[in-house]
């Protein structure tokens, strides 16, 4: 059998994510350091904006999934929101140049990048993944490594972001935060530069039609628009996504660490020194983008050599997997710092170990959610229904804020979480060990009746 090569159109879509991605991580990466040195704010008030800034990333694809299924199609919205995220980020650069002359502006500066930087992700994100699935026919059983390869993209652009943002911003002198956004920026117009330049070229169907136009809606004898009603086989496919929706809440609540605790873990208790070099905090948040590229081709592998012997997981069983692996990595760390005394470092492995687990975790959750979505959704809700997934993305993000406020401090009493008393990190990752698991247990129970409801979907 002749192995069929996935269309142009999905490299194109790999190199504009890749770029956004590159932005935005670059970005995430000296953002609460920035705030704690340059801004002046305490941990907690820096960890309570990150989170409603990341959780708002996550709630405007809704809107713009709605805008593009409706009125503008996949193309306009991403344009659109490509140079709203452009903007975001300059303004986050004169953020970064006016905070020694006044604070007060740099701070009013840095909320309207984020406004930026929120709407646009809200026009990008589910538009440039819903368009991956129309590259393929109906029932092309391609999509699931497309997919694989598209979030390779995601993660290339996620390891190079902390490199070179991290490197350009996060020197130890706060007045070069500047230069990390400025990188930031320019990565989110390469992305729009090279999307614009090929779009009409390389996005197409099969059969050679444009994919990601403005919908064209079709119209009764009376000149009114048709509706076509949902089928019982839709409402259950659909009831599916809502249900995985809710358990990856408590998936990237803990993931999410990554960005605020687990930056504050590796800046304050990880020895860093490595061959006489200081490595920088935010270097860290590259080891699950280097694990994801190294690994995905390896686990796509897995399942299809699962899948060739008939034992591949149902989708939800796997996103159950991908739960019981972050919770075996907070578990990993919660170990390493048992008994550990404030200031005292450790070795930098108990952190890689963390994020080498949790990329594991990953795999196994993430791109196979978003290829469900396409699977599952209705045609003409595909960007819709994939903003619905990134709206739980947007509730563990805010989540994954008031988690990362819990963070210990010698310095202060203990804080509680539903009656949870924190005195110790050992403590605060246990936590997440209780609440991924937990998670991981019931959604494993749950997946021989989603299998079902899915109908042979996926």
């Amino acid at each position: 059998m002749i192995k069929q090569a996935h269309p142009k159109g999905l490299y194109l879509l790999f190199v504009t994510e890749m770029w956004e991605r590159f932005s935005y991580y670059g970005m995430r990466a000296i953002f609460v350091l920035f705030m704690v040195k340059a801004l002046l704010m305490d941990k907690a008030a820096a960890s309570g904006i990150y989170g409603t800034y990341t959780s708002l990333v996550y709630v405007t694809p809704l809107i713009g999934g709605y805008i593009a299924d409706r009125y503008w199609g996949n193309r306009r919205s991403i344009i659109t929101g490509g140079l709203l995220m452009a903007i975001g980020q300059f303004m986050m650069f004169f953020s970064g140049s006016l905070f020694s002359q006044s604070i007060g502006t740099a701070t009013t500066m840095m909320y309207v990048g984020l406004g930026a930087l929120i709407a646009g992700n809200g026009m990008f994100k589910p538009n440039i993944s819903s368009m991956v699935g129309q590259l393929y026919p109906a029932g092309d059983k391609r999509v699931d490594a497309a997919f694989t390869i598209f979030y390779m993209g995601i993660n290339a652009g996620a390891l190079l972001a902390p490199l070179v943002c991290g490197t350009l911003g996060d020197t130890g002198n706060a007045h070069d935060f500047k230069w990390g956004f400025l990188a930031a920026g320019f990565g989110m117009l390469i992305s729009l530069v090279v999307f614009s330049l090929l779009k009409n070229r390389y996005l197409v169907t099969p059969e050679g039609k444009a994919i990601g136009m403005a919908p064209k809606r079709a119209v009764d004898t009376s000149g009114h628009a048709k509706h076509e009603p949902l089928t019982r086989v839709d409402y259950e496919r659909l009831a599916v996504i809502m249900i995985v929706s809710a358990f990856v809440i408590f998936f990237w609540s803990a993931f999410e660490q990554a960005g605020a605790s687990l930056t504050f873990f590796a800046e304050e208790q990880t020895n860093r020194s490595l061959f006489g070099f200081v490595v920088p905090a935010s270097y860290f948040q590259s080891i699950n983008p280097v694990a994801i590229v190294l690994f995905a081709p390896v686990f796509a592998w897995i399942w299809t050599r699962l899948g060739n012997k008939g034992r591949e997981p149902a989708s939800p069983t796997k996103m159950a997997l991908g739960l019981f692996l972050l919770a075996i990595g907070y578990l990993v760390i919660a170990f390493g710092v048992d008994g550990l005394q404030p200031g005292v470092k450790v070795s930098m492995m108990w952190l890689t170990s963390l994020y080498l687990l949790h990329t594991f975790g990953e795999l196994s959750l993430s791109p196979i959610g978003l290829s469900l979505v396409v699977k599952l959704s209705p045609v003409r809700f595909t960007s819709l229904m994939m903003g619905i997934w990134f709206l739980s993305n947007a509730a563990a993000n805010k989540f994954a804020g008031i988690l990362s406020a819990l963070y210990p401090d010698p310095k202060m009493a203990p804080p509680v979480f539903m009656g949870y008393t924190i005195h110790n990190l050992h403590d605060f990752f246990m936590l997440f060990v209780a609440m991924a698991g937990v998670a991981s247990l019931i959604l494993f129970a749950l997946s021989r009746k989603l299998q079902k409801m899915m109908h042979l979907a996926a």
